[in-house]
């Protein structure tokens, strides 16, 4: 039977005076670049100001330009405000809230009732919204799926202004198309999911040094099939013998006999203050500080009880850390590559970096399960490389060559993190999925009125 949910939010605020249109400032996503100029309009009615705008935006995690308006001093709607959770089922986890409640406060609230998000990305600073429109994935992805698995219905503001529910057992098409699809489909107000039953708000966690590449990727493998949660730190900075060594850290929750008595408690992160200058992160500093993290762990496998966010948020340890990388910005890269985890494919990737001097200042790569229900969300099964590059002058050329070999190996680019790819290399990966994709859009919004810097750039859409 159908859960019934406890209504916690009695329903919507009346309608209040919306503030006059702002002025246009810069906008970008997390790795800084592009920067574009926009108006965001900003109300905790959701539905009102998402009236004629181009798009929703979060707290603009995502990293390139998926969050951007698709033309200078265009208007997008920051749902960050409309962060009401409306209802819940404590006896079966099912959630309904609006579009911009974070992730951040959604943990905080449900983690000390016994319930977790089933799904959650690398940093507690998303919005629900944001988690459907990129279909987020985590460290549990090869036993459950993307964020959208777990997406009972959604509330949508189509583009022609009406408001819809739509589920797989309403509008399906519309709705599977809205999971991954980057909030081209509609301005997603309300999202309705399942959470997870947790035995404790604790982490039991596994860490191993591993010496190679090819024994990490080997490690990862084994570990999936044990364990809920696993992931692997790369160094791929290191040129010598040492290339491609790492850690990998497998967890799960851990039962109440195993847990310490008082609940976590919760933390705040501090602040890197200011935009630090573009020169001031080099290489060599990220090398001394990846070879004191490999040594620092020591050769033993380590056992520990961990808090959840520093299990699944690590990032989060600093507020703002992407300032570290100046005004030049960086992207993240992140791609899957199919098929089995010995496979050559991934020493070709490595070799590609190291032939075009990429500086990979960070590498975390995470196994894939099976493809979900979204029409464009990123995860197939394979083995995922997420890796951040400082922007500079030979970095379109990088990418260029790591597109190649992801089209020639089957693989794919996650949307949520692109800044750089070519249209012709999109639509070369996603040949067989991307005309589903789209006869959606023809279909709900044949203008275009919903569109961003990134379906510009790779979908097409006029500016």
């Amino acid at each position: 039977m159908e859960p019934t949910l406890r209504v916690i939010h009695g329903g919507k605020e009346p309608a209040r005076e919306l503030p006059a249109e702002p002025p246009p400032s810069e906008l970008s996503g997390w790795g800084m670049y592009p920067r574009v100029q926009g108006r965001q309009r900003l109300s905790e009615n959701l539905e009102r100001i998402t009236e004629g705008a181009t798009l929703t935006r979060g707290l603009g995690r995502s990293y390139g330009d998926a969050s951007l308006p698709g033309a200078p001093g265009a208007t997008v709607a920051g749902s960050v405000l409309a962060d009401r959770l409306l209802a819940f089922d404590r006896e079966t986890g099912l959630v309904r809230a609006e579009a911009g409640v974070t992730l951040m406060r959604l943990n905080r609230l449900s983690l000390p009732r016994g319930w977790f998000v089933p799904v959650t990305p690398g940093t507690h600073w998303v919005t629900l919204g944001g988690m459907v429109a990129a279909d987020v994935h985590g460290k549990n992805h090869h036993v459950a799926g993307t964020f959208g698995e777990h997406v009972r219905s959604l509330r949508l503001r189509l583009a022609d202004g009406r408001r819809i529910e739509v589920s797989d057992e309403h509008e399906r098409a519309l709705f599977r198309a809205t999971l991954g699809g980057m909030g081209l489909t509609g301005h997603i107000l309300e999202v309705t999911f399942q959470m997870a039953r947790v035995p404790s708000p604790w982490i039991w966690q596994e860490s191993e040094q591993v010496a190679s590449f090819e024994a990490i990727l080997e490690r990862l493998a084994d570990a999936g099939r044990d364990w809920p949660y696993t992931v692997c730190w790369n160094d791929l900075l290191n040129d010598g013998p040492g290339l491609g060594r790492g850690l990998i850290v497998r967890g799960r929750w851990a039962e109440p006999g195993e847990a310490p008595a008082r609940r976590p408690p919760w933390r705040s992160a501090p602040t890197l203050p200011l935009l630090l200058p573009s020169w001031a992160l080099q290489p060599w500093m990220v090398r001394v500080h990846n070879l004191a993290r490999y040594l620092a762990h020591g050769a033993r496998v380590r056992h520990a009880i961990a808090h959840p966010e520093t299990f699944f948020y690590p990032l989060d340890v600093v507020r703002e850390w992407n300032r570290l990388y100046g005004r030049r910005g960086f992207i993240q890269y992140q791609a899957v590559l199919p098929g089995p985890h010995d496979h050559p494919r991934h020493r070709q990737l490595i070799a590609t970096l190291r032939r075009r001097r990429g500086d990979v200042y960070l590498c975390v790569i995470k196994d894939c399960g099976a493809e979900g229900r979204g029409l464009l969300s990123f995860p197939r099964p394979g083995v995922s490389y997420a890796l951040d590059l400082p922007v500079g002058r030979g970095t379109q050329s990088l990418v260029d060559a790591l597109n190649e070999l992801v089209i020639a190996e089957g693989g794919r680019i996650y949307l949520a993190k692109d800044a750089l790819t070519r249209a012709e290399h999109f639509r070369a990966m996603e040949r067989d999925r991307l005309p589903a994709f789209q006869a959606v859009r023809d279909t709900w919004d044949p203008e275009r009125r919903l569109k961003s810097a990134l379906s510009v750039r790779l979908f097409g859409d006029a500016p």
